[in-house]
């Protein structure tokens, strides 16, 4: 989920963490797992910093290591070692319990949407992405607002944060349930159909699909229970070619591998150079495809520039490819 969506979510875990006897009657408990939870809530997506890197590190290793098995106790005792050597005397297996519960739930509902997370590191390191919420989920955040607002009028804030999350799961299966239909429609009209990949977006009744036979892949939405088709690629697994295979020595194409599941390919000879390039099809944004993996190589095979991340023009995408051509 987005970062506003994490933090709302980290006050609604410190306020049901007022059912805790542990915690109800003590305010320095209270202060103190409320700041566990915020930052446990946040703590997973500390690796964006990777951005600060380049790009190809950050899609690589985000909701990686950060959001395994390991990580979900590593982090909380991180915060409990911290929070109890500032707030000496406050209870420290409470407030792991309380920073665990905010870990967990950051990664298991950044499962629920198309990014996905590695969550059975180091079991597998499979993403798991089950397309069902979009990472920014309007009725997701505005219900924890309409919450954390009911608290501040003087609701019981324990009470009002398990009836909001009763809600809210009842919410993620009426998602589930919406989601199953829309891969059952395509499935119906293309049984044949090796893969269904489905990206939910801010709107309930829209989604966005990509849908691969053996020889061809889809591009489509469903909208309103009615799947539109915008375009169609033959598909062709990557070849065992001499540019290709130079090009994915590259960083850059190498992080876009390990995260997409489903893109189309080209190679296209310019006058002075050749270009690999890898779209992948499930971001269809106004008829462009805006996650992008570009290699040029010289004559001899040797990667002259790269670049792999989200661009909406062409012309930004050459501006970057020659800055780190320059670099």
């Amino acid at each position: 989920m987005d970062t506003g969506t994490h933090v709302v979510m980290g006050i609604a875990i410190g306020g049901l963490a007022t059912l805790d006897p542990n915690v109800s009657g003590d305010p320095t408990m209270q202060s103190a797992v409320m700041i566990a939870a915020i930052i446990g809530s946040q703590a997973p997506d500390f690796d964006t910093v990777l951005k600060l890197k380049n790009n190809a590190v950050y899609i690589r290793n985000h909701r990686g290591i950060t959001h395994s098995l390991p990580a979900l106790l590593v982090w909380p005792v991180l915060l409990t070692a911290g929070i109890t050597l500032f707030m000496p005397g406050v209870e420290w297996l409470t407030i792991f319990l309380w920073s665990l519960l905010a870990v967990v739930l950051h990664v298991f509902v950044d499962i629920f949407n198309a990014y996905g997370t590695q969550a059975l590191r180091p079991i597998s390191n499979r993403w798991i992405a089950l397309g069902v919420i979009n990472i920014f989920d309007p009725f997701i955040f505005f219900m924890h607002l309409g919450a954390i607002a009911m608290w501040a009028f003087g609701s019981h804030p324990g009470i009002t944060f398990l009836l909001l999350y009763v809600v809210l799961a009842l919410y993620y299966i009426w998602r589930i349930y919406e989601k199953q239909k829309v891969v059952k429609h395509a499935r119906r009209l293309h049984p044949n159909a090796s893969h269904i990949f489905v990206s939910p977006t801010i709107r309930w009744n829209q989604f966005h699909l990509v849908i691969r036979t053996p020889t061809t892949l889809y591009v489509a939405e469903s909208r309103d229970n009615q799947i539109n088709f915008f375009e169609k690629y033959s598909f062709d697994p990557i070849p065992d070619d001499p540019v290709i295979n130079a090009a994915r020595k590259d960083k850059n194409l190498a992080a876009f591998l390990s995260f997409s599941p489903t893109y189309r390919w080209e190679v296209e000879m310019k006058d002075d150079l050749t270009e690999v390039r890898f779209v992948d099809l499930r971001y269809r944004s106004k008829g462009h495809y805006p996650f992008v993996a570009i290699v040029q190589l010289d004559d001899n095979l040797n990667i002259l520039s790269s670049y792999t991340g989200w661009v909406f023009s062409e012309e930004t995408l050459q501006k970057k490819l020659n800055l780190e051509e320059q670099l």
